[in-house]
């Protein structure tokens, strides 16, 4: 599986179907590139409405044909703009070919439905995508439940977790490899992920990537 951070917190899956997650490139400084040169999308996963996560959603749902999978509330809203969606909700699980999607929760404010993460089985490979979150407790369970070889975390501060929490998140979850995600995007969310790699120490290998960048699994 080949993981691409498209920067900010999207993220874009290669394996046997192609995964996109929280495309934020229109309006994101950072963004190493724009909606159409995202070729290919089968899946499509949005964690919530905010426009750091949404705003490129339709563009690349409508240039593709991906089918949109959500909270159901905004699979509700989407479709009424012409794109393909597939409801779901936290606890909810989806087989689509062989792609295995959990909906999972997350603790952050959205204006619609209620704010969630996703854990993705595909090729074999356990991803988990915290979406925007702050710390809690039921991470532990995921941790418990799911064997995740890869997993994504908000440590920008400010509007999710921050190094320190997002760090104690990684020992609840016992991921073998972290991206730290949704930093150095805006001011409001700068931070060294230094910090955040000796905060982790040995709980995780952390992968570090600039926007643009890859890395396989």
């Amino acid at each position: 599986m080949k993981v691409t951070w498209l920067g900010h917190s999207g993220f874009m899956l290669e394996a046997s179907q192609t995964i996109v997650i929280d495309p934020f490139l229109t309006g994101n400084p950072k963004a190493a590139m724009k909606p159409e040169d995202i070729k290919k999308c089968d899946i499509m996963l949005l964690t919530h409405d905010h426009g750091d996560h949404i705003a490129d959603v339709a563009a690349i749902c409508k240039a593709t044909g991906a089918t949109l999978y959500s909270t159901h509330e905004l699979a509700t809203m989407l479709a009424e703009e012409g794109l393909k969606t597939e409801g779901m909700n936290i606890g909810g699980t989806l087989n689509l070919q062989g792609v295995e999607i959990h909906m999972v929760n997350a603790q952050h404010t959205t204006a619609s439905g209620h704010a969630i993460g996703f854990i993705v089985i595909a090729d074999t490979k356990c991803i988990y995508h915290a979406g925007d979150t702050g710390l809690f407790g039921d991470m532990r369970i995921i941790g418990d439940f799911f064997k995740i070889n890869l997993a994504m975390v908000p440590i920008g501060d400010r509007y999710t977790m921050g190094p320190a929490s997002a760090a104690r998140a990684v020992e609840l979850l016992r991921a073998e490899k972290v991206i730290p995600m949704h930093y150095n995007t805006f001011p409001a969310v700068e931070q060294d992920p230094r910090q955040f790699v000796e905060l982790v120490g040995s709980s995780a290998q952390v992968i570090v990537l600039n926007p643009g960048d890859s890395c396989q699994l």
